[in-house]
């Protein structure tokens, strides 16, 4: 059975789309077959694997406006088992030109459906809104992984979140869960992080993870390179942490020692 599950917070810079791509990784690397769908129009998703948006010429976009076939604009990415439906510049009209089209709430379930069978898991990094980019990412997902930032404000909007995740649930989406809550971003130095970490434990309770994602500069700078930690420095903190959530997630090792392929190789077997 594949799952499907959004990454979603309103509020940006929470790690949301560092979350998607390094854990889309180990999945992968834990030989899962994974598809990461970038739905937002900055495409940091994209580039954080490595691929130009500006080389693309089918994205996301064409699959939401013009029902193109998502496996059109599929891309392999440096590690094996893990291909990505890429977002560029066009995806920014999105939110405007679905108001007037006929299921616009359905547009990505319609499309995955067609292919989720071929993956363990498919992983959407929805933008920092609550637009209906992001309805259509709830609309095709089991599941919502929400990452929150170790910082003053950072539950505040969660209420928000909760709600629209309720009427979703309530009106488009009955199966829809909360996978759980990643806290990211902690320093463990100040008070704060602290007080964060405890209050959303208090209040999510079990939903929260064990794991949490501390600040790390090996993090910050590996999209810069178009690689996942896993494959741009595997033994710093921030690689460990998302290893370490991998196996929480899946309750299985992670072979960190598989090599990325060669560039321009493509290997991809469509699960039996």
């Amino acid at each position: 059975m594949s799952k499907i599950i959004t990454f979603c917070n309103q509020k940006g810079g929470t790690g949301k789309t560092t979350s998607a791509i390094n854990l889309a990784a180990y999945f992968a690397l834990a030989q899962k077959k994974v598809l990461l769908i970038d739905l937002d129009p900055q495409a940091n998703t994209t580039s954080g694997l490595g691929i130009n948006q500006h080389n693309i010429k089918k994205s996301t976009y064409h699959v939401l406006l013009e029902e193109l076939d998502i496996k059109e604009i599929f891309q392999a990415t440096a590690i094996n088992n893990l291909l990505l439906a890429p977002s560029n510049l066009d995806l920014t009209g999105a939110e405007v030109e679905l108001v007037g089209t006929l299921g616009r709430e359905y547009r990505l379930k319609k499309a995955l459906d067609k292919e989720k069978d071929n993956f363990d898991f498919l992983m959407i990094d929805s933008p920092p809104s609550l637009g209906l980019l992001t309805i259509n990412a709830l609309c095709a997902s089991d599941s919502i992984l929400i990452p929150v930032q170790c910082e003053y404000y950072a539950l505040e909007g969660l209420t928000q979140l909760v709600n629209t995740i309720k009427l979703v649930k309530d009106n488009l989406n009955p199966n829809l869960a909360i996978e759980g809550m990643l806290l990211t971003m902690a320093d463990f130095r100040t008070n704060l992080t602290k007080e964060v970490i405890q209050e959303a434990r208090a209040y999510f309770k079990e939903r929260v993870y064990t794991t949490v994602i501390p600040r790390n500069i090996r993090l910050t700078e590996a999209p810069s390179f178009g690689k996942p930690i896993a494959l741009y420095d595997k033994e710093s903190i921030g690689a460990q942490k998302y290893e370490e959530l991998s196996k929480e997630i899946l309750g299985m090792p992670i072979p960190t020692n598989v090599m990325p392929m060669p560039e321009g190789e493509v290997e991809w077997k469509e699960k039996p």
